[in-house]
């Protein structure tokens, strides 16, 4: 006979829930997964690693995005998802992002005393990363200022000259804007002929990125009301609560950015024009 009370009750882990502690698990494509708190239950369609985000479809095609970590059961188990492993890194370009034939140990020229100024941290984020390389070894710094408003103070400042031209990328440089009225006015000024000021039509230099490239038909219409960013994320289901979601929704967006092939060619050609003008001899 088996002894009932012979056994110690509080022996164990007698905290655990029924169905286990959640381990961690990748969250692989193709596999089945429930979100205990919505009971979705879904395939894994896609995986970012920049918004840290998993999107599940289920039988009915519905989508719907969650974020990764705990929360999740797995064949009936909970799991804390995570991003899967990267796969191996990729062979040397034989081109660089911008579609310049690739110079392997180039090093970098020693810096111009010409500039180009963009107008925030984003657009030189992504001037960097496709014309980079390019940039290098021309020996052209990308400075970016607070906003197009400041840009006579910085001009005065840095007074340019024959041999210190500065090109400028303005973002919604379309007629009647106040872009466009601030660059009509510096062309007229005395440093006028040495600096040039191109734009591109887009609201933000986020537009500038093909829309096919985040899975989308095209860029959200945001109301004036609403700050453009924020709107986008929120349009999107991005997480939009504070600076560091734009940061990381930014982040994800740049990521999807290998090449001059992946931005609108309204922003292509003004960059490779202020490259030329700040480069002559």
């Amino acid at each position: 006979m088996s002894d009932r009370y012979g056994g110690d009750v509080l022996c164990g882990d007698w905290r655990a829930p029924k169905r286990g502690r959640a381990v961690e698990a990748p969250a692989e494509l193709g596999a089945v997964v429930e979100e205990v708190t919505t009971d979705w239950v879904g395939e894994i369609v896609a995986v970012d690693r920049d918004l840290h985000t998993l999107t599940l479809e289920d039988r009915r095609s519905r989508r719907r995005t969650f974020p990764l970590g705990p929360g999740f059961l797995l064949e009936g188990r909970p799991v804390i998802l995570v991003a899967p492993a990267r796969k191996g890194a990729p062979a040397a370009p034989t081109r660089t992002a911008s579609g310049s034939v690739a110079v392997p140990g180039a090093k970098a020229r020693v810096a111009r005393q010409s500039r180009i100024f963009v107008e925030g941290r984003h657009d030189a984020e992504l001037v960097e990363k496709v014309w980079g390389d390019d940039l290098r070894i021309e020996g052209v710094v990308v400075e970016f200022l607070g906003g197009v408003d400041d840009l006579a103070d910085h001009l005065v400042d840095f007074r340019p000259g024959p041999q210190r031209r500065v090109g400028v990328l303005v973002d919604h440089l379309v007629p009647g804007s106040k872009e466009s009225r601030i660059a009509q006015g510096i062309a007229r000024s005395a440093v006028g002929k040495h600096v040039l000021i191109v734009g591109h039509p887009f609201i933000d230099v986020w537009q500038a990125v093909k829309p096919d490239r985040l899975g989308l038909a095209a860029w959200p219409t945001i109301p004036r009301s609403v700050e453009w960013k924020k709107g986008v994320c929120q349009h999107l289901g991005w997480p939009h609560r504070d600076q560091a979601d734009i940061a990381r929704a930014w982040k994800h967006i740049l990521g999807k950015v290998a090449s001059y092939d992946d931005l609108e060619p309204a922003l292509l050609g003004r960059v490779e024009e202020l490259i030329d003008f700040v480069t002559v001899d």
